[in-house]
């Protein structure tokens, strides 16, 4: 390894020296931390508990604490801290839930001093308070943090956080009694230590669990915590409320925090997974990092500043078994290769571009004489120098380009009015169709129509009643469906006519298929004379009858039956040929007869067999739904390109697994997710909400899954509920009580945010339906909606 800048820092009357360096560890570390003088480092993990001394150039091994054949689970070590007060003093956190303390002053090999087993699951962190030697703090898995005393052999207080578990701890540096945790579930607690009751204080720092914390060393109420919402956040604890004043974005899970001695805003933040640098941040510009160090090659576990007040040496500790030592001169600036151009597009369609001074400069002069202000010019925004800024002063300017016609009313009142489920397709395209014509977005429109059409219309021609005499008598002949003309083979229309022999007395059966229905989008068939409208037949009565007639025994005022001329021209006289049965259906199930001749063998007047008889299986009568997706999808593709993905992903949530299968998960995420962006920048959150829950995409489905806490103050003494059930552990009276009939409720329960009383759903409707006053005496009028 290269030797890096020597680095000479006095600290009173010790002078710390050295440069970057690391050693390779026998296994890799899970926590590390330095003694009071910055002379030493310890370094903890599963198989490793060491204490290595910092020399000028290298480290040197001191001493190896896993003494002993068979080293016990004591040794696995979750956490370590070094007592700043006590050089002699160490606490580890093992992973099989005991607390234990080492004292380096012992004469045996074995420095092992006190062992602590009240925690049942890991204990995750152990922190000295920093100004009382024997006081210990520890935080588990078990949801509870314990105080320890080292005079004592038990703990002397217990701490129930009420929450899965405690991922950290730390005593406050400038307030004695207090101390602050976080927990799995984003909250983040105040204790007093005195008071082991309940906390003082608790908020929700976090989407997610809350990692790690640290007080400031100089402002008394700053606290630092990182999540696994990969944010750093720092909290103003002075206030009445916890008050979020810094948010630092980091592109990976926070593991630890760390702020930087003598430097009031900068912190140092390593990641859980993914990501292996170490970030010095100043919290007050979160967007780019102050410096980082990327000399290790896996996750960093562990991050500790060598000296209380010295800002130029940190030392880390890394799964991929390595300690090094950071100085500050060696590290990274990103600010030094970031880029200064930069793009972006407004909520209104306004287009923002920041570019260096001097192309600014020369495109403001050059449009300095246009006087009248066009659109399609940009406005010029030049930063002025603050003497007072503190970082790295990066010459560029802003232009920004507004967009004409940017009123988005439409996109508002289409998000509000489209219905997306509830009611069936077709319904759900007409009423979408309807928003989109009366916001004259006419294509949107027709698209809706034309969805409706492919994926809803079922082809056919409805049953029209054109009753067409069929006898002198005026009797008409009932079929079980309407069949149009048009769709008959060519050359049937000019030549068919159908007209019983004059000496024949047998009437046929008339029969048509009731699964053959007449598909008005077909074209006319090609050199027919009859009209395409033509219907012959209607529908009456029951459809699953068979209108037979009778040979032997003929109604006796039945008449001969006579299509009219413009029905059928006459081709020949129909001739009985019992014997074609068999050949012609033969014939019409032949792989190698075609569409049309199938259909003509199909309508062939036979004995015994239907007179127009159409097989579903021979004649399809539309096209199915699928044969149309490649289109409707390269349509809502169309639609995304061109901006509109409220279209794309409106249609996909409507159409559900009818066109999923056709588009690309990602880039059904990318619609949904850029839709849901703009559904909230408009504040539009019950749409938003819709939209997540009613999406296609697995990964949108589960945006609205987090957990929500509910924050419940006792209707007597208003003070926060903290204990689970009816009672409040502050004044002991059941909360939940009924303002009515004065029970608990354990059902549905209904409370005036007003004054905070309330009761039984139903009690409390029949109450302000007679009184607008509230029904616990307390005078304030109470309102139900």
């Amino acid at each position: 390894m290269e030797k890096m800048a020597r680095v000479t820092t006095a600290l009173g009357g010790n002078t710390l020296t050295g440069r970057t360096m690391f050693c390779h560890l026998d296994a890799p570390a899970n926590a590390i931390s330095v003694c009071r003088d910055a002379a030493q480092v310890v370094v903890a993990g599963r198989n490793i508990f060491k204490i290595y001394s910092l020399e000028e150039d290298h480290f040197a091994e001191k001493l190896n604490l896993r003494v002993g054949r068979k080293p016990s689970l004591n040794f696995s070590c979750a956490d370590v801290v070094w007592h700043q007060m006590d050089e002699n003093l160490l606490a580890t956190a093992a992973t099989n839930g005991v607390v234990v303390t080492w004292n380096l002053g012992k004469p045996s090999r074995n420095k092992q001093d006190q062992l602590f087993t009240e925690h049942k699951r890991t204990v995750n962190k152990v922190c000295f308070h920093p100004t009382e030697v024997y006081m210990l703090l520890s935080g588990s898995q078990d949801g509870f943090m314990k105080c320890f005393d080292l005079r004592k052999k038990d703990s002397v207080s217990t701490f129930s956080g009420q929450s899965e578990s405690v991922r950290d701890v730390q005593f406050s540096i400038r307030d004695y009694f207090t101390f602050a945790a976080s927990f799995e579930n984003g909250n983040v607690q105040l204790w007093d230590i005195r008071r082991p009751d309940r906390f003082e204080r608790m908020f929700t720092a976090h989407n997610g669990p809350v990692f790690c914390c640290d007080w400031h060393p100089e402002d008394r109420g700053w606290l630092a915590t990182g999540g696994r919402d990969k944010m750093v956040k720092v909290w103003d604890m002075n206030t009445n409320r916890a008050k979020e004043i810094y948010c630092v974005q980091t592109i990976a899970s926070v593991a630890r925090v760390k702020w930087r001695p003598e430097r009031k805003y900068h912190i140092g933040t390593c990641s859980m997974m993914v990501d292996h640098n170490i970030y010095v941040w100043d919290v007050r510009r979160p967007f780019i990092p102050f410096a980082t160090f990327e000399e290790h090659k896996d996750v960093t576990t562990g991050i500790v500043w060598r000296h209380l007040h010295d800002p130029y040496f940190l030392l880390s500790g890394s799964k991929d078994s390595t300690l090094y030592q950071h100085i500050f001169r060696d590290a990274r600036r990103p600010i030094d290769r970031a880029n200064p151009e930069g793009l972006c597009y407004g909520l209104l369609g306004d287009l923002a571009f920041a570019a260096k001074e001097s192309l600014i400069s020369s495109s403001s002069s050059h449009d300095s004489n246009k006087k009248p202000y066009d659109r399609r010019h940009p406005i010029f925004f030049l930063r002025k120098q603050d003497p007072m800024e503190q970082f790295e002063n990066i010459s560029s300017g802003l232009m920004v380009f507004e967009a004409g016609g940017g009123d988005m009313g439409w996109f508002v009142a289409t998000a509000e009015r489209y219905a997306l489920a509830g009611k069936p397709l077709a319904e759900l395209c007409d009423h979408n169709a309807k928003v989109a014509r009366e916001l004259n977005r006419w294509q949107v429109a027709q698209t809706w129509t034309m969805l409706r059409i492919i994926y809803c219309s079922l082809g056919t021609v409805p049953p029209t009643n054109l009753n067409h005499s069929l006898g002198k008598s005026g009797n008409s002949l009932p079929l079980h469906n309407s069949f149009n003309l048009k769709d008959m083979p060519p050359g049937m229309g000019n030549e068919a006519r159908l007209e019983h022999s004059k000496g024949d007395s047998r009437a046929d059966s008339i029969h048509i298929d009731s699964t053959a229905i007449n598909n008005d989008e077909n074209e006319e068939t090609e050199g027919s004379d009859v009209p395409a409208d033509y219907l012959l037949g209607d529908v009456e009565g029951d459809e699953d009858e068979l209108y037979m007639v009778d040979h032997d025994h003929p109604h006796p005022e039945e008449q001969e039956y006579v299509l009219p001329q413009e029905g059928f021209p006459l081709r020949h006289e129909i001739t009985d040929n019992p014997s074609a049965l068999d050949h012609l259906q033969d014939k019409a199930d032949s792989p190698h007869v075609s569409g049309n001749e199938a259909e003509t063998v199909s309508l062939t007047p036979v004995e015994s067999f239907s007179l127009i008889s159409i097989s579903h299986a021979l004649y399809e009568n539309r096209l199915p739904s699928d044969f149309f997706n490649p289109t409707v999808r390269d349509m809502l593709c169309y639609y995304a390109e061109q901006g509109d993905v409220q279209m794309a992903a409106s249609v996909l949530i409507v159409l559900g697994d009818r066109i999923r299968k056709e588009i690309d998960e990602q880039m059904q995420e990318h619609w949904f997710t850029s839709y849901i962006d703009l559904l909230q920048r408009f504040k539009l959150w019950n749409v938003s909400n819709q939209v997540i829950k009613l999406s296609t995409c697995s990964a949108i489905n589960c945006l609205n899954q987090a957990s929500t806490t509910l924050h419940i103050n006792c209707t007597n003494c208003k003070r926060p509920m903290s204990n689970k059930g009816w009672i409040c552990d502050r004044c002991r009276q059941c909360a939940s009580m009924c303002a009515v009939c004065h029970h608990v409720v354990k059902g549905l329960f209904v409370w005036c945010q007003g004054c905070g009383h309330g009761g039984h759903l139903q009690h409390i409707m029949n109450w302000m339906q007679t009184s607008s006053h509230c029904p616990a005496g307390c005078g304030h009028l109470c309102e139900y909606s």
